[in-house]
């Protein structure tokens, strides 16, 4: 039976006042299973300083020609219609000086860095949800587009409103267009193994011969696979399968209720340890290479620890890829203005204790993402779908950044507290998983670790740290662009760089300061990096068709 429809505005204002209304310092003094009682929103505000209001207040009063500065940069006001008319103007205008002068308030407030942080995240929620531009009566393009077409843009914004209600989120590309298995995640291969929890698929070789020793895929399980293989000219897949790379990649499942009950170490035992055995076995090879992608590499950093652990990781695999992925969780980017004590307390009563009583929604962690950029991935959908009534474009990464995946309850808390909050997976032995303990420095093998230069995910920095924490020699490679499309930068127009420098370094910034770059994408490196540990070139085998199906699999289509 299909659950209710959520209205998407009541749901992404329902999530703010938890988040934010606790600051860090009275963590400490929460203690489950009590309940938590969130307090004002403005917390900080005690922490200002009678200077620093003097100092915010003289940003209200900024002369005109310091405004503009603010207008040129604000994609918000770019058209010519917000100075066409005085009323307008002044609205913009005194937006603009307001917003300023709250930034500088929590600028100058006494808070400690990571105060400041979570003050800055949520007074930027307010303020770009306060914008004159979000309301149709204060938005002179939405106004002239209503005259201009006798009504019509606005009867149709309001029908795109009606059936982003009933779906429970609002369209951010047109939906319709794309279907997974058609025009998405169309690289032929075949399903070779399939238990609750995975599918482990192999793609089908495009080159007469193939490197020996095969590459595993573990993308993140918090959203379906197929980032890596949107449309064959900026596939990951179609592009190493061309490049001769023996390909097989993992399929989390979409986590039914009746898995919820599923802990962290499942995904490693039944998830990249068993796809390790099957590769393995399906190639009919000792070793093979491994590549993770954001979480997906969290979850194979632990896994090649517990092989490491066992004494078996060198005689099972060869090199690791990490891809955008957090190992040291001290600096997690913007996702850590939700991070704390009290929202994990929360999440505590709704799973319970020990999770097992529900799943971490997919939708819920979808429209906690999206807000870290609430201006490009809400407010610009709102403005544009219900205030002008246009409908959103097709874009694959959109519909991608759509589907997502629910988690089971007791494996989402794990990850929260010993990661996020404990940031125990960089101390040595501080975590035992499948009976032995978690060390990365005994992880020995070579890796190749990809961050991206403007990631608000995974900030390069806590990437290079870390990097630091493998036993084994490191490749550091720095990519333009963010979380996504940093690495979905496939060879063509040289539209974007890569950073390469020697590894060890004193900091990220001597790191940065002696890296060349290099224009284009960073893709042919890594190919030319894990050629040495694939092995020699051999024919391509030819294997039976699967009786479990051909790619993308059945888990990729599941919805929540």
């Amino acid at each position: 039976m299909s659950e209710t429809p959520v209205n998407p505005f009541a749901q992404f204002f329902a999530a703010m006042p938890q988040s934010f209304s606790v600051p860090p310092a009275a963590a400490s003094e929460l203690n489950a299973p009590k309940p938590v009682t969130p307090e004002p929103g403005w917390w900080w505000l005690s922490a200002v300083r009678p200077e620093a209001w003097q100092s915010a207040a003289s940003k209200w009063f900024t002369p005109e020609a310091d405004v503009a500065p603010l207008i040129a940069t604000d994609r918000r006001f770019k058209s010519d219609a917000w100075g066409a008319q005085p009323f307008f103007a002044n609205l913009r205008d005194q937006y603009l000086r307001t917003a300023a002068f709250w930034r500088d308030l929590v600028a100058h407030a006494d808070l400690d860095e990571t105060e400041r942080h979570r003050a800055k995240f949520f007074l930027e929620q307010i303020l770009d949800a306060a914008a004159p531009s979000n309301f149709f009566a204060t938005n002179p393009e939405a106004i002239e587009k209503a005259i201009a077409t006798n009504g019509e843009s606005l009867k149709h914004g309001l029908e795109n409103l009606r059936s982003d209600i009933e779906k429970g989120h609002i369209a951010m590309t047109n939906e319709s267009v794309f279907k997974v298995g058609e025009n998405l995640a169309v690289s032929p291969g075949d399903v070779v193994f399939r238990n609750d929890l995975i599918e482990l698929i192999h793609y089908t070789p495009t080159q007469k011969t193939v490197h020996e020793k095969p590459l595993l895929i573990v993308p993140p399980c918090i959203n379906k696979f197929y980032i890596l293989d949107l449309k064959p000219e900026n596939s990951f897949v179609a592009h190493a399968v061309n490049e001769g790379f023996d390909v097989y990649l993992v399929s989390w499942r979409n986590i039914p209720e009746s898995m919820q009950a599923l802990p962290w170490e499942r995904y490693l035992d039944e998830g990249v340890l068993t796809a390790i055995d099957e590769v393995r076995d399906h190639a009919n090879v000792d070793t093979i290479n491994t590549l993770g992608f954001c979480v997906g590499g969290t979850i194979l950093a632990c896994s090649l620890a517990v092989l490491a652990a066992r004494g078996e990781l060198e005689e099972f695999v060869e090199s690791a890829t990490y891809l955008t992925t957090l190992l040291d969780f001290s600096e997690p980017g913007d996702i850590k203005a939700y991070i704390g004590e009290s929202t994990y307390q929360m999440r505590v009563q709704s799973l319970g204790e020990d999770g097992s009583k529900g799943r971490m929604s997919g939708a819920e962690l979808a429209q906690s993402f999206a807000s870290l950029r609430a201006n490009d991935l809400i407010w610009s959908f709102v403005v544009n779908n219900y205030l002008k009534g246009q409908d959103p474009a097709a874009f694959d990464l959109l519909f991608w950044n759509g589907d997502s995946t629910n988690l089971p309850g007791p494996m989402y808390l794990y990850y929260l507290r010993n990661f996020y909050l404990d940031n125990k997976l960089m101390q040595p032995a501080s975590l035992t998983m499948l009976d032995e303990p978690i060390d990365l420095s005994m992880v020995m093998i070579p890796s190749y670790v990809y961050s991206s230069r403007e990631d608000h995910i995974v900030p390069w920095k806590s990437a290079f740290a870390s990097a630091e924490l493998w036993g084994g020699d490191v490749e550091f490679v720095l990519g333009a662009s963010g979380h996504i499309a940093g690495v979905v930068n496939p060879p063509g127009p040289k539209k974007r760089s890569y950073w390469t420098s020697a590894w060890p370094s004193p900091s990220p910034e001597a790191w940065d300061a002696a890296a060349k770059e290099h224009v284009g994408s960073w893709w042919p490196h890594w190919y030319e990096w894990l050629r040495p540990y694939s092995g020699k070139r051999v024919a391509a085998k030819k294997h039976p068709k699967s009786k479990l199906g051909q790619a993308p699999g059945r888990y990729v289509l599941e919805k929540m």
